[in-house]
């Protein structure tokens, strides 16, 4: 269905469905598809009583938090957006300025590999976890402002160990990739 020049009640329903199937749209992005102004979005999206984008992606990693075994909320980097604990998980990273290195303004790679990194733990079914082994790769920079969308997948468990395989993506340009072998300590370490 072509979604440019629809009635104003028609777009707001498209709208509607296309946000309860992907709620990670933007603003700019809804605005491309209905070929519309950003303020006739975020002006349909009032009369809808849909929050913005930041508001919609905390409310989705609040049910997931609850669902992490390994580490608490806050140590996870970004927004945990899916988790289905010992299979797979998505995090977005917004990043910002403070980021980035004074010069190039191209986001450190700390950062990076910590969204990957937090999320490989998040998603493997264990109480306690180290990272054991990382190989990753960079593929390409990332300045301030870009989403970061990591997606993890647990490849395989033997024994104590998770072998994790984990992307990051800007829009659909991979940046990151990385194989993680994480330890799970769980019977080990006494609280």
């Amino acid at each position: 269905m072509n979604k440019k020049n629809l009635p104003k009640k028609e777009r707001q329903q498209e709208l509607q469905n296309l946000l309860e199937n992907d709620p990670f749209l933007t603003d700019e992005e809804l605005a491309d598809i209905f070929d519309v102004s950003i303020q006739t979005i975020r002006l349909d999206r009032l009369e809808l009583k849909i929050p913005e984008l930041r508001e919609r992606i905390k409310s989705v990693a609040q049910k997931n938090y609850s669902k992490v075994r390994a580490l608490s909320a806050r140590e996870i980097v970004g927004e945990l957006v899916d988790l289905e604990l010992g299979k797979r998980g998505i995090s977005i990273l917004e990043t910002t300025d403070d980021m980035t290195f004074e010069k190039t303004k191209i986001i450190k790679g700390e950062y990076i590999f910590a969204l990957a990194n937090s999320l490989a733990i998040a998603v493997i079914d264990a109480n306690v976890a180290l990272t054991g082994v990382a190989n990753i790769k960079y593929k390409y920079p990332v300045v301030a402002g870009q989403k970061l969308v990591a997606k993890a997948e647990v490849t395989r468990v033997r024994g104590n160990k998770h072998f994790v395989f984990v992307r990051v993506f800007h829009k659909e340009k991979e940046v990151f990739r990385g194989k993680f072998i994480l330890v799970s300590l769980d019977g080990e370490v006494s609280s």
